[in-house]
């Protein structure tokens, strides 16, 4: 069944929470079809006035924001051991290579990486927890946490919103469009963060001293 139809089948008050917690689960670390949820949700609100998309583009923000904070205070507490310990449960995802590339990635970029960490899948489920792993400060990745959200989750339900007004026919395929989208951009983060993993284990790689010359 599509996910569009099955949230035809629930109360309007259930897909604002459907949404919120799914998105919060994603923020805080745990891989959930967040934008999935969100974006068949929102061509449902323009295809039924049951759902109102203010509400549900401030249940979506809600969600992202207080997330992504969770996830900043799991990661923090947590600290090095946390990533240790993922690093010996999953160590392609979260090896040293690939958690010197993201400690490079969020020295080099701060607050930017937290906010346009939303909008790749990748990132979006990470940015919390290795923001505060990382020790970044609360108030910077607060600004950046916010406004990622709001943009994020609020123009996506927007944006697909009016797009579903004006395109509704064409559009009731779309959560499938936007579940293979969603893939493409997971593996193609995922990939390039391989690529670069591997360049920063080469380059930390100590150069062999020269022989010594004899007399």
């Amino acid at each position: 069944m599509h996910v569009q139809e099955w949230l035809e089948t629930v109360p309007a008050v259930a897909v604002y929470a459907l949404v919120g917690i799914v998105i919060g689960l994603e923020s805080l670390g745990i891989p959930l079809p967040g934008e999935i949820i969100l974006v068949s949700s929102a061509l449902l609100a323009s295809q039924h006035g049951d759902i109102d998309p203010l509400i549900l583009g401030v249940c979506a923000t809600a969600g992202a924001i207080i997330g992504d904070s969770i996830g900043y205070a799991i990661g923090r507490k947590g600290g090095r051991p946390l990533l240790a310990w993922l690093g010996g449960k999953f160590p392609r995802h979260f090896g040293e290579a690939h958690i010197a590339t993201a400690e490079r990635s969020f020295q080099k970029w701060g607050m930017w990486a937290v906010f346009f960490g939303r909008f790749v899948a990748l990132l979006r489920i990470f940015a919390g927890p290795l923001a505060g792993v990382l020790r970044m400060p609360y108030w910077k990745f607060l600004i950046a946490n916010v406004l990622g959200g709001i943009v994020w989750a609020g123009g996506t339900t927007a944006v697909i919103y009016y797009v579903g007004i004006v395109a509704e026919s064409w559009l009731k395929r779309f959560s499938w469009l936007g579940l293979v989208l969603a893939v493409l951009i997971g593996v193609t983060s995922m990939l390039v963060l391989k690529r670069k993993a591997k360049r920063t284990a080469a380059a930390a790689e100590p150069t062999p001293a020269p022989a010594p010359v004899g007399d």
